[in-house]
């Protein structure tokens, strides 16, 4: 059964970095779509960046542009969140996704992703 971990959450100062990792069991993530969701205490699920199997495209939201990173290791089959000059409103819980299709590029729509983590908080605060 496939499966996602997401490691790398914790208690941060505003401007301090944190690195996410999304870890697949049994799911080949090279080939598929993969995108974090974001839970704000106060707010609805929002998404925050997607990467694309193809050329590893990326896209990210308006709020973290520039800021955060999404990048792949084929080799650890893994997909990281690099997030950077980190603001309060960034806490939330961080949700790995995953759409296994090779031929769909990436986006913010729910319904597209079949597989989901349970989520690691982060916490930015002083």
């Amino acid at each position: 059964q496939a499966q996602l971990v997401e490691l790398g959450g914790g208690l941060v100062q505003p401007g301090g970095s944190l690195r996410l990792a999304c870890d697949a069991s049994r799911l080949a993530l090279d080939v598929a779509a993969v995108v974090w969701f974001r839970q704000a205490p106060a707010w609805d699920r929002e998404g925050i960046a997607c990467i694309s199997s193809s050329n590893d495209d990326t896209h990210t939201s308006v709020s973290v542009k520039g800021r955060f990173t999404m990048s792949r290791d084929n080799a650890k089959n893994t997909v990281y969140l690099q997030m950077n000059s980190l603001k309060p409103e960034d806490t939330g819980v961080y949700i790995c996704a995953v759409d296994p299709y090779s031929h769909h590029t990436c986006g913010f729509q729910r319904s597209q992703y079949i597989h989901w983590g349970q989520g690691t908080q982060v916490t930015v605060s002083s």
